[in-house]
């Protein structure tokens, strides 16, 4: 793939990765297909500051895990109204790392 695509995916999409993952993901663009490009720029990434608000507004509803995919933590989360408030907070610090995780996840899996 063009190094200047790749270098401005990672401008436009840096934010929703770890800053430790941003090499690894620009050596996996460069060795991927031109035919995949449509299929890169188009995946859609959560944001790990909008998983955060969310966390905070409606963390113990689940919503944040739904959000990110963790549909089985959601469930649980829902059920048993955030692991009775102490599982909200945990996630007030731990839903931006795994929003991440997720969003590297949706990329490999395209690439």
């Amino acid at each position: 793939m063009d190094a200047q695509k790749v270098d401005m995916f990672i401008m436009s999409n840096g934010k929703f990765f770890e800053s430790h993952q941003m090499n690894t993901i620009r050596d996996g663009l460069l060795a991927a297909d031109d035919s995949k490009w449509a299929v890169i720029s188009s995946t859609q990434f959560t944001d790990p500051t909008t998983s955060l608000i969310i966390s905070i507004l409606a963390g113990s509803l689940g919503i944040d895990r739904f959000l990110i995919g963790d549909t089985g933590m959601g469930i649980g989360k829902l059920l048993t109204c955030g692991g009775f408030g102490i599982w909200t907070i945990i996630d007030w610090f731990m839903i931006q790392n795994a929003t991440r995780d997720k969003n590297i996840q949706k990329l490999h899996k395209v690439l």
